[in-house]
């Protein structure tokens, strides 16, 4: 994360902005890329997503509206990897990602945000978990199978 931020300021971004500690799940990450109209996001998932010396890891690209990018630019950026010959970063230093809040690093912004706080926000706009807290106290029971749903 650090060598992305500083990559970020020596390509001349004005503004990033990075979940507290450098963690955001991939929805909150979603959300916060609508919320705040970003152009996009990087993820950086150690999850199912190919990737890595032992494909453990992966790198997503969320685009503006907080989905996934559309397949045709994520191929026109990968192509880009490929003939990479050098790329530019600021010696900005470590930037403090544990602490909520902005500060300025190698003439950008770097804004820390909490990692669960729009989110949930945002959950509590679309749930009555009032409603929900009571339909589970009564003995409701379920089961989801979000892999084949």
């Amino acid at each position: 994360i650090q060598k992305a931020v500083a990559m970020a300021a020596a390509n001349g971004f004005g503004k990033v902005m990075v979940g507290q500690g450098g963690i955001l799940s991939t929805p909150a990450a979603s959300h916060v890329i609508r919320k705040y109209k970003t152009f996009g996001g990087i993820i950086l998932s150690a999850s199912h997503n190919p990737g890595g010396p032992h494909e453990d890891f992966g790198i997503k690209y969320n685009a503006g509206n907080g989905g996934p990018a559309p397949e045709k630019l994520t191929d026109a950026i990968f192509a880009k990897t490929k003939v990479i010959s050098s790329f530019k970063i600021a010696d900005i230093g470590t930037v403090d990602l544990d602490t909520i809040g902005t500060v300025e690093a190698g003439g950008m912004t770097v804004e820390v945000v909490d990692p669960v706080a729009d989110y949930a926000e945002l959950m509590e706009k679309l749930f009555d978990f009032d409603a929900l807290r009571g339909l589970f106290k009564s003995g409701f029971r379920m089961r989801f199978d979000a892999m084949h749903a």
